[in-house]
């Protein structure tokens, strides 16, 4: 389960042609090891384990297929259990390095818990069940039918005897753990959606989070309310119990904020100073002198729990890559997430350069990104508005306000990065502005239908644009005429202009990729794959001769641009892929996913 930590971590278990990875995967939980000597990450790519004394990356685990959702160590530490969004289990030995899958789920995992002797694991699944393993033979002993496809979190009495699930609906049941008998269910939450919960070490208190920011302790013996906390404005996500079950510290995505409270007065002693975006994920040490908490701006911090000091921080975990980019002489990446953060990667060594956040608003995804022509500037396109970043200091060189922040948009920069194209993904109209004084040149009108997606050809004298009903409109810049490209049977997801601008291709939800004259309109050649999912990234080498795509199968194809054969199959992203583009000798290919994770391909003539 070890690396050799004199190894690049961007090297580690790389797939076959890929060169480095940058990026280590969104935080999607934490835990510590019952010794406290190591903290585990549930990342897009797989588990990340860290030696707390050293603060030093000791694994990278990527045997699941999807996204890693959930952990939980067996008590004695010997075992760490993982979940995925596929359904699958893993249970991992540290002491053999040897690991069993365990399947039956088939749905994202959404809790997991060991007994207190470690000999039986539970599972709650979006599936509507609750699973109960054999943690030694890996045999499923029970299947517990819940009455909601609600995700619920789990746990065990004291005594082993009675398995506890509190579902984000508000119920709690009780399961007999020895024969999967029901016991009884009953509500105890006030009439708000739970959003978190956690239990104490005793087993007897929950610690539930609501949407309207307030957080309730139970008594799980007599259902009743014990203290109500209030200081999160909304969404308490995020819940976990010192070790004695003194202090209880909760978070919230929205106010981004982080408390401790004392469990047995609801006195609220600390709030830290917390990250920047999105608290992930919180856990205490075993000695409770320390909590860490994972965050969407993509790091993990180490806080004192008495002071609420911060103590380290690790770094290098993003949320959704949405956007990819070269500049123009191939030797640095531009990446652009969900979280509104860039990055800046060394294309030879994958190594970061800089992380610049676009805003500190709620609302900053960043859609599209770009490079300015004398590398100096990345512009960026948000739900907001276009921002221009200075490359060597991250300063916001200019904002452009150009919409309602609270209406997502879609975004495409022409090549040159001068004009923008914008429109509302809920809306028919297509603006056209000037990047550098955000003045509107022109208005676009002639959907019938909702905006998919915009795409410049390379000259920045033809916009495409795809529809929710299929279609595809074909601009002049210039004068604002469009023709229609009719075939596709449903939502178009993905458009790209050949270097030659004759060519546009489109992917759709129906499962194809259409190659479309650009003079005439006709349809020239249609890729479809059977048990294929839609492409949602597409580009072409600088060349002409390949088309790259990129799916919802985490996949990745090319394919030879003239006589539409598959050529090659790229495999390893563990979600999505959104984003694709050729470096300028077309020998490098770079794809982003919603694993949090950017991948620079070697690819083969």
């Amino acid at each position: 389960m070890e690396n050799n930590l004199a190894q690049d971590t961007t090297q580690w278990n790389l797939p076959e042609d890929a060169k480095v990875r940058l990026g280590k995967g969104r935080i999607n939980e934490i835990q510590y090891s019952p010794d406290g000597k190591f903290l585990a990450v549930a990342s897009g790519i797989g588990i990340w384990l860290y030696d707390v004394a050293t603060y030093q990356e000791i694994a990278l685990l990527t045997e699941h297929t999807s996204v890693v959702d959930r952990l939980a160590f067996s008590p004695d530490g010997r075992m760490l259990a993982s979940g995925s969004g596929y359904g699958t289990i893993i249970l991992w030995d540290r002491s053999t390095g040897t690991e069993k899958t365990l399947t039956g789920h088939t749905y994202l995992i959404s809790s997991l818990a060991f007994s207190p002797n470690g000999k039986m694991l539970a599972s709650d699944s979006r599936d509507e069940t609750i699973r109960l393993w054999d943690v030694i033979t890996g045999e499923q002993k029970w299947t517990l039918t819940k009455d909601s496809d609600r995700a619920s979190m789990l746990s065990f009495t004291p005594d082993g005897e009675t398995l506890v699930s509190a579902s984000w609906d508000g119920k709690i049941s009780l399961w007999n753990s020895i024969t999967g008998e029901h016991k009884k269910t009953f509500a105890m939450h006030p009439d708000c959606s739970t959003t978190g919960a956690a239990f104490n070490p005793d087993g007897n208190i929950i610690a539930i989070g609501s949407e309207n920011g307030t957080v309730y302790l139970h008594d799980l013996d007599t259902g009743k309310l014990k203290l109500t906390l209030t200081g999160h404005k909304e969404d308490v996500d995020n819940l976990a119990f010192s070790p004695d079950g003194k202090t209880l510290a909760t978070s919230s995505h929205t106010d981004e904020t982080i408390c401790l409270w004392d469990a047995h007065t609801g006195e609220r002693r600390l709030t830290p100073t917390t990250h920047t975006r999105y608290p992930r994920g919180l856990a205490f040490s075993p000695d409770g002198k320390t909590f860490a908490s994972g965050s969407g701006d993509g790091t993990i911090c180490f806080w004192e729990a008495r002071t609420g000091n911060e103590k380290h921080t690790f770094t290098g975990h993003s949320e959704s890559v949405l956007s990819v980019a070269f500049n123009r002489n191939g030797n640095i990446i531009a990446s652009g997430s969900i979280n509104g953060i860039v990055r800046l990667w060394n294309a030879d060594t994958g190594q970061p350069i800089k992380t610049f956040k676009t805003s500190n608003g709620f609302k900053d995804m960043v859609h599209s990104i770009l490079f300015g022509p004398d590398g100096k500037t990345v512009t960026c396109g948000t739900d907001d508005g276009i921002r221009l970043l200075d490359v060597h200091t991250g300063e916001h060189k200019k904002i452009l306000y150009m919409n309602d922040p609270f209406n997502p948009v879609l975004r495409a920069f022409s090549p040159d990065g001068n004009t923008c194209a914008s429109g509302v993904d809920d809306e028919t109209t297509i603006s056209i502005w000037d990047v550098h004084t955000g003045e509107r040149k022109k208005t676009f009108r002639g959907h019938t239908n909702h905006l998919s997606c915009l795409m410049f050809s390379l000259d920045g004298k033809t916009l495409a644009s795809g529809n929710y009903d299929g279609t595809i409109l074909l601009w002049d810049v210039d004068t604002g005429k469009n023709k229609t490209l009719k075939g596709h049977t449903d939502w178009v997801s993905s458009l790209a202009f050949s270097p030659d601008g004759k060519t546009l291709v489109s992917g759709s939800d129906d499962t194809t990729i259409h190659f479309w004259d650009v003079d005439t309109g006709k349809n020239e050649m249609t890729l479809k794959r059977k048990n294929w999912m839609h492409s949602l990234a597409l580009a072409f080498s600088p060349d002409g001769k390949t088309l790259a795509s990129g799916d919802r199968n985490k996949n990745i194809y090319l394919w030879d641009a003239h006589t539409g054969e598959q050529k090659q199959t790229l495999t390893s992203h563990t979600d999505w892929v959104r984003s694709i583009t050729f470096s300028p000798d077309g020998k490098t290919l770079v794809s982003g996913s919603d694993d949090g994770t950017v991948l620079i391909w070697k690819i083969n003539p």
